[in-house]
C-alpha cells in the first residue's frame, strides 16, 4: 500500500573541479557602513514599500562532501549571490539578472584568473553583467527571511507585534550545470564552503548561512562525477 509521502527530493552535484573561475571588474558594495546601508533601506522603504531580496544556493561536492559557494568581501563577510530587486521584478527574473551580474560573463576579460586549485581559467568576454546570456535553472524557494525594522537582525519567521516589515529575502536553490566559468568581481572571492563548516556556526558565518545545512537537509544529494 503507497504510504502517500511525498518523495525525498534529490539534487545533482558536481565535483567543483568542474567549474573554471574567471575575474572581472570589481564591484564595490553601495554602501560604506552599516548604518549607511540602513539608512537607505528606509529611504528605498518610504518610496518603494518592503524591499525583496533574492539570493541564490549554489551547492557542489568535494571530497565526497557537499560545499556551498560563497561570495566573500574584503576578506571578511560571506554572502550568497544575489541582491535586492527592482520593484517590478518577480524573483524569477531579479535573480536570474543578479545572478548574472555577480558571476555572470563579462564584457573585459582577464587572462591572470585562476580556479580555486591554481590552474589557469579561460578568460571571458561577452555581456555587460546585466544577465542577459546566462540561463541559471533555480528551483525551490528554500527559506524567507525578514527585517521587520531598520536593523540588521533578520528572522526566519515575522514576529508577531510586526505589520510591516521593512524587507524579506528569498533563499533560492539554483541547480548548476557540468559544466560552466563563474566570473567573480575583483573585490570578491567566491570560496567553497563545507556544510560541516557552516552548520551551527552563527559566530563566523550568521545565522542564515549557518542555517544552509538544515535547508539541504530534505535533499538526497547525487554525487557526480
Amino acid at each position: 500500500m503507497a504510504s502517500g509521502l511525498a518523495p525525498t527530493p534529490t539534487l545533482k552535484l558536481y565535483p567543483l573541479a568542474n567549474y573554471s573561475f574567471a575575474t572581472k571588474d570589481p564591484q564595490p558594495e553601495e554602501d560604506p557602513s552599516v548604518n549607511a546601508r540602513l539608512q537607505r533601506l528606509q529611504n528605498d522603504y518610504e518610496t518603494h514599500g518592503m524591499r525583496r531580496t533574492v539570493e541564490g544556493l549554489l551547492v557542489v561536492h568535494e571530497h565526497g562532501h557537499p560545499h556551498v559557494l560563497l561570495l566573500q568581501v574584503a576578506n571578511a563577510f560571506f554572502k550568497l549571490p544575489g541582491d535586492y530587486l527592482k520593484p517590478s521584478e518577480d524573483d524569477q527574473q531579479g535573480l536570474q539578472r543578479r545572478l548574472s551580474l555577480r558571476l555572470g560573463k563579462a564584457t573585459t576579460s582577464r587572462s591572470d584568473a585562476t580556479t580555486t586549485t591554481g590552474a589557469p581559467s579561460p578568460a571571458m568576454e561577452i555581456d555587460d553583467g546585466e544577465g542577459g546570456l546566462e540561463h541559471w535553472e533555480i528551483g525551490d524557494c528554500l527559506a524567507q527571511w525578514w527585517r521587520p525594522n531598520y536593523e540588521s537582525f533578520m528572522y526566519p519567521y515575522v514576529p508577531a507585534h510586526i505589520s510591516r516589515p521593512k524587507e524579506v529575502k528569498s533563499i533560492y536553490l539554483v541547480q548548476l550545470p557540468e559544466k560552466m566559468v563563474l566570473t567573480v568581481p575583483s573585490n570578491m572571492k567566491l570560496l567553497a564552503i563545507p556544510l560541516f563548516e557552516l552548520y551551527d556556526n552563527a559566530v563566523r558565518y550568521g545565522p542564515l548561512l549557518a542555517a544552509i545545512p538544515h535547508l539541504l537537509s530534505k535533499y538526497n544529494f547525487v554525487l557526480e562525477s
